[in-house]
């Protein structure tokens, strides 16, 4: 292991208050200082990579040695802390193992875990993780792969102790000066290379600096002054700094107990979720039985109502043809009792004109007779005439012998009156005789209206039983009618009552429903509570790097220009685009404005930083231009 005085005399000279402190806790925790010792070896192993490459051309190839260091640095970060498999060859550490969970959380790594699989000279799974990390680099995705798995603690507890690097803090800060390694093209030959048996060991000679040869020269002696001074600046600055540092301690300590409380809180969610699906299951469970149930008293009711109903057919059936006929045998004998009233008031009509007949004939009898009375006392009175013309004639001839056509004319008027009184009385005769003839007549049609009428009494009174006896039949048929609809009531009432539990079971499955939802809501809840967690970690790890981007800051502070501070810079001044957690905010070290990584990759020398430092588009331009210029 290395100690800090090492690191010191090794070049380290900015060293900050977090590094400090991690220092002074490696002293009490013999991991922690591995842990520290392994960030060093990495910041200084990307950075030597970085600005090599930078000078270089940017490409590299599998012999660069920088580019070979990096690999074994790389190698014993993700070594530190593994946790030993038992298998059935003894125990072993396998980088590849949490190297291929990746492929799981990330579906684009699918495609470099296959290769890697598929490189015939790889036999050990210390080559394939070797391999991974290479394709990784080429394809510019190692950092974003490596933050992936950081996040994920729960897979990591599986591979890792709790004390390895990936586990703790100092993983992050790693992950975060990995993206700093896309600026470079990497091309490397990955199937002629045997990774399966090279040694990974860190050279420290690349990162020594020749003291000698420094102070041999003015120019770099003078340039160790501007070191120590500035070394003296930042030391202040970090004094400064380490107040805010303790503020974001306090703030991470705020956001671990919100964490806790948060965990908590998923805790009883959780809880509160698996009662809920338990209560779930009993619905389910009784919901089930219900419709069973529910299923088998609707099949018996059916099967019930089936043969009632067939039963209330074929008797409606059989009521329906009686009640057909008695109503057929009713509309007869209504029929035949209305054509023997009309046919008895036809009778009461003819009796009605034979008695209208009897008194016109009575009254013309009458009248004759009133005639005949008048014509006897005319006879009389001829008779009388006769008398005295006899006693006239006796006493007068001449009177006589005028008087015998008289008497002649008299004698034949009465002859006449004679024939006309016989003629009288045989009408008279006769008109008596059909008087008797239509006494007889009557009282023969009294006598069988009489008849009729009783004999018509009593059919009425027989259709009359008949009636009654139908009536009875009919209402005994409309008792029984009663009943059925009574008992087709009960099973239309029992429906409802079906119904009505169907319409239950119905709202139980509205509240199962609804108690989904919840539940979904719930695991909604609990996956935002998941996120946040994810993001406030992310900001933790932004925040540290954000301190290391300060810290890197106060170097371009010498050139007198306005530093801009980072909660006045929400977009990107150049391209204007918003800065969240995947685009971070980046200085320049010449003009002080924000920029993003897009717009501020690029790194030039300036009069206040002999190294490279970071430079925004606009101002690289300008520089290289102000360069040319200079130059000729």
């Amino acid at each position: 292991m290395y100690s800090p005085q090492s690191l010191h005399r090794w070049g380290i000279t900015h060293t900050e208050s977090m590094e400090r402190l991690a220092y002074s806790q490696a002293l009490r925790d013999p991991m922690a200082m591995e842990r520290a010792n392994l960030l060093n070896m990495a910041k200084l192993s990307i950075k030597g990579l970085i600005e090599s490459a930078l000078s270089f051309g940017r490409t590299l190839d599998s012999d660069y040695p920088p580019l070979q260091q990096f690999f074994v640095v790389m190698e014993h970060c993700l070594k530190h802390g593994l946790r030993v498999k038992k298998s059935f060859l003894g125990y072993n550490k396998s980088l590849w193992g949490p190297l291929e969970m990746v492929e799981k959380l990330c579906p684009e790594a699918g495609e470099i875990a296959a290769s890697v699989r598929d490189l015939p000279g790889l036999k050990t799974p210390l080559g394939r993780a070797r391999a991974w990390l290479r394709l990784a680099l080429m394809q510019k995705r190692l950092a974003d792969y490596l933050r992936l798995l950081i996040t994920r603690k729960d897979l990591l507890s599986d591979f890792y102790e709790n004390s390895a690097v990936m586990v703790e803090e100092e993983g992050a800060v790693i992950v975060g000066l990995l993206v700093g390694l896309n600026v470079i093209d990497a091309n490397l030959c990955v199937k002629g290379e045997d990774l399966d048996t090279q040694v990974g060991v860190i050279d420290f000679s690349m990162y020594l600096k020749n003291d000698i040869d420094d102070y041999r020269s003015e120019e770099r002696n003078g340039q160790i002054a501007a070191i120590l001074d500035q070394k003296n600046y930042v030391e202040e600055l970090n004094r400064q700094l380490n107040s805010s540092v303790h503020g974001l301690q306090g703030r991470v300590d705020n956001l671990e107990k919100s964490n806790s409380k948060l965990i908590e809180e998923l805790a009883i969610a959780k809880n509160n979720i698996i009662k809920l699906q338990e209560e779930n299951h009993q619905l389910r469970n009784e919901n089930t039985i219900i419709l069973m149930k529910g299923q088998q008293q609707l099949e018996v009711t059916q099967v019930d109502v089936d043969v009632e109903l067939d039963t209330y057919k074929k008797s409606r059936q059989g009521l329906d043809e009686m009640y057909n006929e008695a109503r057929r045998q009713l509309r007869e004998e209504c029929q035949l009792r209305q054509d023997v009233e009309n046919e008895l008031v036809v009778q009461v009509s003819m009796k009605q004109e034979m008695d209208l007949a009897m008194k016109l004939l009575e009254k013309d009898i009458h009248e004759k007779q009133d005639t005949l009375i008048g014509l006897r006392h005319q006879l009389d009175e001829v008779k009388a005439i006769n008398v005295e013309m006899y006693t006239k004639m006796q006493t007068s001839d001449d009177g006589m012998k005028q008087k015998n056509d008289m008497i002649t004319r008299l004698e034949e008027k009465t002859n006449q009156i004679t024939a006309t009184m016989k003629q009288l009385e045989q009408r008279l005769q006769e008109v008596d005789r059909d008087r008797w003839t239509a006494e007889d007549g009557a009282r023969k049609f009294k006598q069988d209206f009489a008849n009729k009428a009783d004999s018509l009494q009593k059919q009425i009174a027989q259709r009359e039983k008949q009636r009654l006896q139908l009536e009875t039949d009919l209402k005994i048929e409309k008792e029984w009618q009663q009943t059925l609809q009574n008992n087709l009531e009960r099973e239309r009432d029992i429906v409802s009552q079906l119904s009505a539990e169907a319409q239950q079971i119905n709202g139980l499955k509205k509240e199962f429903h609804r108690l989904q939802d919840e539940n979904s809501q719930l695991t909604g809840i609990c996956d935002e509570q998941e996120h946040a967690l994810e993001e406030l970690g992310c900001k933790l790890s932004e925040s540290k790097l954000k301190i290391e981007d300060i810290k890197e800051a106060n170097k371009a502070l010498q050139g007198g220009q306005i530093w801009l501070k980072d909660k006045d810079a929400n977009i990107c001044r150049l391209c204007e685009k918003e800065f969240s957690i995947a685009r971070r905010k980046h200085h320049c070290r010449n003009c002080g404005e924000i920029f993003c990584n897009a717009c501020s990759d690029n790194e030039l020398p300036l009069p206040a930083s002999p190294k490279p430092v970071r430079v925004c588009d606009t101002c690289h331009a300008l520089l290289l231009q102000r360069c040319s210029s200079n130059a000729t």
